[in-house]
């Protein structure tokens, strides 16, 4: 069976006769007999500080600037519906009483239908594969839309939007933490999280300079749509061209950098990568109480954030100012956004925690829906209403540090994909909810939605500090395991320093297989 492995592994990787010889005892890996590769031993190939850097950089070059543009064009086609409401969609079309609340709570509707579909896709199709599909997928919805008059064809449209943005966000999860060591994550994470920030600065200047072109037969809206949707279409033969599945068929690595840049993810404990799908993996995730904490975090932070996504601007557009001028408005929250995104998961990158920084992001958020909550919409209340809208982008903050906080601890690749598309099903449930709260009965106050919204975030803080407590449960458990095992009680983390250190000799042996709950060195992060 070993010899059928090994012979996998040579067509994939790449490597000669001689260095498959020197192979088999390298690094074992996660993987199933239909496809991946996996080495077998205990012998390990050499990862100086100077492989560690060349291989990230190199990582960074060829994964991180496919995930950073794509999830850019995710949020910027997601979010230009709100900057097609400023130039006169509902009207246009003739959308009326909450119509334009369902459009925007359609595409999440569809995430969460299809999130177990996601969890499976992302485990069986190769990702270089899935991601050009999603994709091309998702820009021709969004091209769609320009041609779209009525109130039935708008929501079909963004159905399908939601449909194949769906396996966006686990995908990016799982493909982050098959890349990088685990100190490493949040930065990643925040960078193409960030586009967010970036996403809402380039389409308020697109909107702002698209509306003025002049055309008889198109409106600005319509523009926005085409132009957005056809940049998204022609993306997608770009990321099939530069994206490599996995780390033993990485076409920008040499066959020893991948056995060493699979080497150098062996402290994370949590796997590199598996096409067979583990019903046992599922099992475990289910029986956990941190996995349903985890799902109310995206729940909470995602009602927050569609008030910014879907309203905000629609709040903007309450006060005295032209159209033109209030899709201006929004450029410094996207600012605030890509800042706050960057700068809270750098400072979790230095202090490797995660949940005080979190705690800390809702205080702003929290100061802002309060104003936005008593403050009267009147022309003397301008500064102090923008001042509000401008806190709440410190809860952007919060999805990343999640992210990087929840593939952080968790092992096997199943088990991964799971998780996330779960994430991102409890992030739909709370776009879905997060609309239907701001009724235009309620305008331009809205102060029902902002009020829950508020209660929200109070309760945002609680569920953090109750994760903290699991995961302090579950490594005294860890700890306990270790010790019956005949191993020291306390295992230092080395995925969590910011320099490589090699992992020494009977340590990271169930590294690549398994899961967190059942590897015993596995060391759950806060």
């Amino acid at each position: 069976m070993a010899e059928g492995v090994i012979s996998r592994f040579r067509r994939f990787s790449g490597l000669d006769k001689a260095q498959m010889e020197h192979a088999e005892n390298v690094v074992s890996v996660e993987s199933n007999a239909a496809s991946d590769a996996v080495l077998v031993g205990g012998e390990r190939v050499e990862v100086t500080e100077e492989d560690d850097i060349r291989i990230r950089k190199k990582t960074d070059k060829n994964i991180l600037t496919i995930l950073v543009w794509v999830y850019f064009l995710q949020i910027l086609d997601k979010s230009v519906l709100g900057y097609g409401s400023i130039f006169g969609l509902q009207k246009d079309v003739g959308l009326v009483g909450n119509q334009y609340s369902l459009i925007g709570s359609i595409a999440p509707i569809a995430q969460l239908i299809w999130q177990p579909f996601s969890s499976i896709l992302i485990v069986k199709v190769p990702h270089r594969i899935l991601m050009p599909c999603l994709v091309l997928g998702w820009g021709i919805a969004q091209t769609a839309m320009a041609g779209c008059r009525t109130y039935h064809s708008l929501l079909a449209a963004r159905f399908f939007l939601g449909l194949f943005e769906a396996g966006c966000l686990p995908l990016f999860s799982v493909i982050t933490n098959q890349w990088y060591r685990r100190a490493e994550q949040p930065i990643r994470v925040a960078a193409w999280y960030s586009t967010n920030g970036a996403a809402t600065i380039v389409a308020a200047f697109l909107s702002y300079g698209l509306a003025y072109i002049p055309s008889e037969h198109l409106r600005p809206w319509q523009i926005i749509f085409l132009f957005v949707g056809l940049l998204t279409i022609i993306s997608a033969p770009l990321v099939y061209w530069r994206l490599s599945s996995t780390i033993p068929t990485a076409r920008f690595l040499t066959p020893h950098e991948r056995l060493q840049a699979i080497e150098r993810l062996r402290a994370n404990q949590t796997g590199i990568g598996s096409s067979k799908f583990e019903w046992s993996h599922i099992y475990e995730l289910l029986l956990e109480p941190k996995t349903y904490l985890w799902i109310s975090m995206a729940l909470l932070v995602n009602v927050g954030a569609s008030v910014t996504n879907t309203f905000g601007p629609l709040i903007l557009s309450t006060l005295p100012y032209p159209p033109k001028l209030t899709s201006l408005l929004t450029t410094p929250f996207g600012f605030l956004q890509l800042a706050i995104i960057l700068l809270s998961s750098l400072l979790a990158t230095r202090t490797r925690l995660k949940s005080p920084i979190l705690i800390l992001l809702t205080l702003p958020v929290l100061t802002g829906l309060s104003l936005l909550l008593t403050l009267p919409r009147t022309p003397q209340n301008r500064g102090p209403l923008l001042l509000a809208y401008y806190l709440l982008s410190f809860l952007f903050g919060s999805q990343p540090l999640i992210i990087s906080w929840l593939i952080a601890n968790t092992g096997g690749t199943t088990k991964k994909s799971a998780l996330t598309s779960l994430y991102n099903a409890a992030s739909a449930a709370g776009n879905i909810i997060g609309p239907l709260l701001y009724t235009a009965d309620d305008a331009p106050g809205y102060k029902p939605g902002l009020q829950a919204t508020l209660g929200m975030f109070m309760g945002m803080a609680v569920v953090v500090v109750a994760q903290v407590g699991v995961l302090w449960v579950l490594n005294r458990r860890q700890e306990a395991r270790r010790v019956a095992a005949g191993k020291g009680a306390v295992v230092r983390d080395l995925s969590m320093e910011r320099r490589y250190v090699g992992t020494g000799d009977g340590v990271g042996e169930h590294a690549f297989e398994g899961t967190d709950g059942g590897n015993e060195e596995f060391v759950y992060v806060y």
